[in-house]
């Protein structure tokens, strides 16, 4: 494993707000301040044994504001480009013998501010979008217009992510809410089912026991709008077996200080993290999967606190270091730490999972490689296929902790309550209880919280994390990052 910062001009000098790879091409498209997308070739630095370097091939230039999220569809035919004021703008291919150029096919109006992150459904047809205006909008790519709108945040709706298996949509928002909607389809018509997502789970609080008395209170699962980012980019499993949400602040008990966190949660259960990922001096503001699976090794697989017939690889980004995790190890595989002088605002995988690479505000992108098979052997895991309640009970968490969730009924949507309880029982006290063979899968709770070194003062360049002594003279130069035995 090998990488770290290149340092040319991406953007101008200007913050590189978001980043993703071209799902067939491998291309990497960046995005940020100076209102462009560039497009950016890979190459290898395994065989001189250095960092990989990039080349760059051609811009699409059409925002006028600054661009906070590139995504491409799951096809590589089109990309999508939110923007400041509210821009929208679906991306086309026009491949030819010579080269491959990108034209704007639509213009989707309707936010009135800031679009902030954006996902497209599997099938490729829809899109979500999440916007300062603290709405999202689920948009027809095809007609060009709404399909339907979520406007029950209270502040700005900084991630949103859409379920690989279609059934849910989930959006996380600065009013310290993350919100999980289900597919409701309305009655059939001429043209079929409509899709409707409707309101199942409101997580934002969580209980917590008081002491030795028997009393409990109630704390924030989310930090609040003074989190300085602006993204909480959350993220499905490629097999939608559970999401990952950034942003967490927990309290191991209601006196202590909140620990930084990344919450997991189970498809069984999208109503109350099933654990949380062990803190950081900074908060969480993104997270990604590796687009791969891996085969098991099966020398943790007694630790881990997933049973999946497969090993899965993701990264979390705090504000100023990566952590990179698979669903088979209870401690990160490798921590990459000062990296950059800003505050990190997106991470991407490669789709062969050769590369992950990060952005920063100061202007900034990282590249990681890795050597072949340094992540494990590939396999292919059946994605698409909307699962029976067998098949979603297969991918479950050995081992979750206590935490039990504050659920508020969504005002917008009590019309479709009996709906919600047809599917899963659902409570209407704020606390959600387990019942029959849940109860089975008792919730131990996890004592071990492993955090990163002290937090750092604001202005200073950001040091390497070791389990050696560090200086506290500023860096002056770039660090390459290092894999940390666990």
């Amino acid at each position: 494993m090998k990488g770290g910062t290149i340092q040319i001009s991406w953007h101008d000098g200007k913050p590189v707000l978001t980043l993703d790879f071209h799902p067939i091409s491998g291309l990497l498209a960046t995005a940020g301040a100076d209102y462009d997308i560039k497009l950016w070739l890979i190459n290898s630095g395994q065989a001189e044994k250095k960092i990989p370097s990039v080349s760059y091939q051609s811009s699409l230039s059409y925002h006028g504001c600054a661009v906070n999220t590139i995504r491409f569809s799951r096809s590589g035919e089109l990309l999508a480009s939110g923007a400041d004021g509210g821009e929208l703008i679906i991306w086309k291919l026009h491949p030819s013998e010579t080269n491959q150029s990108w034209k704007v096919l639509k213009s989707l109006s309707f936010h009135r501010k800031d679009v902030l992150d954006l996902q497209w459904s599997p099938d490729d047809a829809y899109l979500i979008s999440g916007s300062v205006d603290n709405s999202c909008i689920i948009w027809d790519v095809n007609k060009g217009s709404v399909h339907q709108i979520l406007d029950a945040h209270c502040h700005y709706v900084q991630g949103v992510a859409w379920d690989p298996l279609a059934k849910y949509v989930a959006s996380l928002s600065s009013d310290r809410t993350c919100r999980i909607y289900v597919n409701k389809p309305q009655t059939k018509s001429k043209s079929g089912e409509k899709m409707n997502y409707v309101c199942q789970h409101v997580i934002t609080k969580a209980d917590q026991q008081r002491g030795d008395d028997t009393k409990t209170v109630k704390t924030h699962l989310f930090h609040d709008e003074t989190l300085p980012s602006f993204f909480r980019r959350l993220s499905w499993s490629p097999d939608g077996s559970f999401l990952l949400i950034p942003a967490g602040s927990f309290k191991i008990s209601p006196t202590s200080e909140a620990v930084n966190a990344t919450y997991v949660f189970s498809r069984n259960d999208l109503s109350r993290p099933a654990l949380q990922l062990p803190g950081a001096s900074k908060p969480v503001v993104v997270v990604r999967f590796c687009p791969v699976a891996f085969k098991l090794r099966g020398s943790n697989s007694e630790e881990g606190f997933f049973k999946l017939p497969y090993r899965l690889v993701f990264a979390i980004a705090t504000l100023n270091s990566v952590y990179i995790y698979d669903t088979e190890c209870v401690a990160p595989i490798a921590v990459l730490a000062g990296l950059h002088y800003a505050a990190v605002t997106d991470i991407t995988w490669s789709p062969d999972a050769t590369y992950l690479a990060l952005s920063s505000q100061d202007g900034y992108c990282t590249l990681v490689e890795f050597e072949d098979n340094e992540l494990g052997e590939s396999v292919s895991i059946s994605v698409g296929k909307k699962p029976v309640d067998g098949e979603e009970k297969k991918h479950v968490l050995e081992k979750t902790d206590e935490l039990m969730t504050e659920t508020i009924p969504d005002e917008s949507n009590k019309q479709s309550e009996s709906e919600q309880n047809e599917e899963k029982t659902e409570p209407s006290p704020s606390k959600i209880t387990t019942d029959g063979e849940e109860k089975e899968q008792a919730m131990p709770k996890i004592d071990e919280v492993m955090t990163e070194t002290g937090p750092q003062e604001e202005k200073q360049p950001l040091q390497r994390k070791l389990s050696t002594p560090v200086s506290n003279k500023p860096a002056r130069k770039r660090i390459t990052p290092m894999a940390i035995d666990p």
